[in-house]
């Protein structure tokens, strides 16, 4: 938790708090469902929680943006980001059930009101977004068909609407046919050597 607070110290004392639950609440359900994999549950703030928040490193979404997170699994990127951007609203798709309900509780549990979740394949959502958010679920190409026509064409943020992807290792090949990604290295942003192959890639997409 301590890691949090040094890499966003502006936190309001309401995000502090639901940060800190975090761990508690996970920890109780991964004695229930392996959520979180065993060796990373002790690493919580460090593997899951910070990461998903290198988002937050390049880009601040603003009031009323609206964001998919793809894949969300146990509610990462989406929960952390959630805490952080009370204002914005989070809709958490994943196509198992089991990890939706573990979401479900942790969103109760904090309190979330800017969270929605549905049990679905992300292709089955018809709906539109600023910003889609996920953790390396597929290969770009992959995941560009699965999100197609699902960004909004009203722009709102300096950064164009598009996809946010964290992602680790060389992803040269893979993103050789997107011209407009940009690659940011989270080891800029933090220090711990956990990040040092870490990347967040932001990918415009054009409404269609």
């Amino acid at each position: 938790m301590e890691l949090i607070k040094h890499y966003f110290p502006n936190l309001t004392p309401v995000q502090i708090e639901r940060f800190d639950q975090l761990e508690s609440l996970y920890k109780d359900w991964n004695l229930k469902i392996n959520v979180v994999s065993r060796k990373d549950i002790d690493e919580l703030y460090l593997r899951h929680v910070l990461h998903s928040l290198g988002v937050a490193k390049v880009i601040q979404f603003k009031p009323d943006s609206r964001i998919l997170d793809v894949g969300t699994g146990g509610g990462f990127p989406g929960i952390p980001l959630a805490i952080l951007h009370p204002e914005s609203q989070f809709h958490l798709v994943d196509s198992i059930a089991k990890k939706l309900k573990v979401v479900d509780d942790v969103v109760e549990g904090l309190g979330l009101t800017n969270v929605k979740t549905t049990h679905s394949r992300v292709e089955d959502i018809n709906e539109q977004f600023d910003f889609i958010v996920s953790r390396a679920v597929a290969a770009m190409p992959t995941f560009v068909h699965w999100v197609k026509g699902k960004i909004a064409k009203k722009q709102h943020h300096d950064l164009k609407n598009g996809i946010l992807y964290l992602k680790g290792g060389d992803l040269t090949e893979e993103l050789e046919p997107y011209q407009t990604a940009t690659v940011y290295n989270l080891s800029d942003y933090y220090q711990e050597d956990f990040f040092e192959t870490k990347k967040l890639v932001h990918l415009p997409i054009k409404y269609k």
